[in-house]
C-alpha cells in the first residue's frame, strides 16, 4: 500500500518508521512540513501543494521568505541612483522600502511610509544628513533614527523616541546589497565578484514575471541549454564578446552552441559546497574527449556560471513579491576589465529603463517568429538567451504548480535545492540556525565559486580545476 504525504510517495513501513522516528510534525505559520529534514523514501519528486507554498513565499514570517532574509540580497543597481538626487523605491520580498545614498555616501533602506502619519518617503528631501518626509519634515539618517520633529516644540525630545525600521546596506560591484534579517548582518564572503577590482565588473539586472523559485530553478537545469537555447547556426566567436553561450568552448575554437546542440544528453552529478553546491555536467564528444561545464548553486537564490573562458556570471533571483522578481548579475573578468558600455548598450537594447522589464514579454509574445523557429533558434524568440529563459519560466505561471510536474533524472540539481530550502526553513523553525555558516557567517578566502568550461579526458575529471588556477594565475585583481 502507497501513502501520500505532502509529495512523498512512500509504502506504508517507511511511512511508519518516517513517522515514528521524527514522532510529530509542526505548524510553520500557515505551512505544515514534515520535520525530517533528510529523508530517503521518495518515488516521486512530485510536491504537494503545502510544500510548494513553502518553497516559494518570500513573504516576511514564511519559511522560505526567513531564509532569503538571513542572507545579503540585491536591492538596486548603483548606476539607478542619479547624482542630483541619489533615492530609488524599492519593492523587495513583498515589503515597500525606500533606498538612498547621503551626502557622506552612505545607503540607507528605510521602509516607505513615515512614521509619523505614513506619507511616502520616496518623494523625502535628501539634506542635512538624511532623508526629510516632505509632509511635516521628519528626518531619518540611514539607520532610520528620528534626527528632527520640526514641527513639535523646539525643546521637545520626542524625536529620539522614534525610530523608522531601517537595513543595512552595503555597495559592491555595481550593486547595493540589502540585509533584511534579525540580529548583525554577516559579512559578504570574499568570492571573486566582491574581491575583484570594479573595472573588471559589470552588473546589471532585469524583471520577470514570476516567482524567484522557478527563475532561479532555470539556472541550475544544465540540461535545458542544449534545447531552449539551441541555435542552428553558429556564430563567429570572435564577434561574442558580452553575450552568453556564444563564446567558443574551452579554448577549443568550436562555438559552445554547436557542443550543446550536437551533445544533448549530459551526465549531471552533484557535489554539495560550503556556499551550497556544485554542478558537474559531462558530455561526450568522442571516445577520448569530454566536455565538462561547471555552475554551482549559491544558497539560497544565487548562481554562478560560466560566461566564456575568462569571465564568469554570479547572478541572483530576488523576490519583489511571490510573483515578480529582478535578476541580478555581476559579470566578473579575469583576463582584463571590462567594456561596461558595450556591455551595457548590448542589455538596454533589450530592456526599457527605468524598472528594467524585457522589451521582449508575454504581452508581445516574447518576439516569437514561426519561421525562426524553422530556421534559426529553438525557441523562434531570438539569439537572446535571456529572452528564452524569461519565457520559460514566465509560462509556467506566475506562481508553478509544482503538484503536476514530473521531475527526471536531469532534474537532480533542481531536487538538492529544493531539499536544501527545506532543510534551511526547518533548520531556523528548530534552532534559529543555518546549516551554511560558511556563507550566512562569512568565510574570509573563500574564492570562486568556480564557474568555467573545460575539455579533458574522459577520466580527466578535475582538468575545470587546472583550466580555473591557470586563469587566476592571469587574473590582475589577485583572483589567484
Amino acid at each position: 500500500m502507497w501513502r501520500h504525504y505532502l509529495g512523498i510517495t512512500c509504502d506504508s513501513a517507511e511511512f511508519t518508521a518516517w513517522i515514528d522516528g521524527w514522532g510529530r510534525t509542526e505548524r510553520l505559520s500557515m505551512y505544515w512540513i514534515p520535520m525530517a529534514t533528510n529523508w530517503n523514501c521518495s518515488k516521486n519528486q512530485m510536491a504537494g501543494k503545502a510544500d510548494n507554498l513553502l518553497l516559494t513565499d518570500a513573504a516576511k514570517g514564511a519559511p522560505a521568505g526567513e531564509v532569503l532574509r538571513r542572507f545579503w540580497q540585491p536591492a538596486a543597481l548603483v548606476e539607478e541612483f542619479r547624482e542630483s538626487r541619489p533615492l530609488v523605491p524599492v519593492n523587495l520580498m513583498g515589503e515597500k522600502l525606500v533606498l538612498f545614498r547621503d551626502e557622506k555616501g552612505r545607503y540607507g533602506l528605510l521602509d516607505r511610509h513615515c512614521a509619523h502619519r505614513g506619507a511616502d518617503l520616496c518623494y523625502g528631501r535628501l539634506e542635512d544628513g538624511g532623508l526629510r518626509c516632505a509632509f511635516h519634515g521628519w528626518l531619518y539618517d540611514v539607520e532610520g533614527r528620528c534626527l528632527e520633529q520640526p514641527a513639535e516644540p523646539p525643546d521637545s525630545a520626542r524625536h529620539t523616541l522614534v525610530r523608522q525600521n531601517a537595513y543595512p546596506c552595503v555597495a559592491r560591484n555595481g550593486i547595493v546589497f540589502a540585509y533584511l534579517g534579525p540580529g548583525e548582518p554577516p559579512r559578504l564572503p570574499d568570492f571573486d565578484c566582491f574581491i575583484a577590482a570594479d573595472e573588471n565588473t559589470f552588473a546589471f539586472k532585469g524583471l520577470w514575471e514570476c516567482n524567484w523559485l522557478q527563475a532561479l530553478e532555470v539556472g541550475i537545469d544544465p540540461a535545458h541549454a542544449s534545447y531552449l537555447h539551441r541555435f542552428f547556426e553558429d556564430e563567429d566567436i570572435e564577434t561574442s564578446y558580452g553575450r552568453q553561450f556564444r563564446a567558443g568552448a574551452a579554448g577549443s575554437g568550436r562555438p559552445l552552441t554547436q557542443i550543446l546542440r550536437e551533445h544533448d544528453r549530459p551526465a549531471i552529478d552533484v557535489e554539495h559546497t560550503d556556499y551550497g553546491f556544485r554542478i558537474i555536467t559531462t558530455r561526450d564528444l568522442d571516445r577520448e574527449q569530454r566536455h565538462y561545464r561547471i555552475t554551482n548553486l549559491i544558497v539560497p537564490n544565487a548562481i554562478a556560471i560560466p560566461m566564456s573562458d575568462d569571465m564568469t556570471i554570479t547572478q541572483w533571483h530576488v523576490p519583489v513579491d511571490n510573483e515578480n522578481c529582478y535578476w541580478y548579475s555581476i559579470f566578473t573578468s579575469f583576463k582584463g576589465p571590462v567594456n561596461k558600455a558595450r556591455m551595457r548598450e548590448q542589455r538596454l537594447e533589450s530592456h526599457t529603463l527605468p524598472d528594467y522589464r524585457p522589451r521582449k514579454n508575454k504581452r508581445n509574445h516574447y518576439g516569437f517568429n514561426p519561421d525562426e523557429q524553422a530556421n534559426l533558434t529553438y525557441t523562434g524568440m531570438g539569439p537572446d538567451i535571456n529572452v528564452h529563459d524569461q519565457w520559460a519560466v514566465e509560462s509556467m505561471g506566475p506562481v508553478q504548480d509544482r503538484t503536476k510536474e514530473h521531475l527526471g533524472k536531469t532534474d537532480i540539481a533542481i531536487m538538492e535545492n529544493r531539499r536544501l530550502l527545506r532543510k534551511m526553513a526547518a533548520a531556523l523553525k528548530d534552532n534559529d540556525n543555518l546549516p551554511y555558516t560558511g556563507i550566512a557567517a562569512g568565510s574570509p578566502g573563500m574564492t570562486g565559486p568556480v564557474a568555467i568550461d573545460a575539455i579533458g579526458g574522459a577520466d580527466d575529471r578535475d582538468c575545470w580545476k587546472e583550466a580555473d588556477l591557470e586563469r587566476r594565475r592571469q587574473a590582475e585583481w589577485g583572483g589567484g
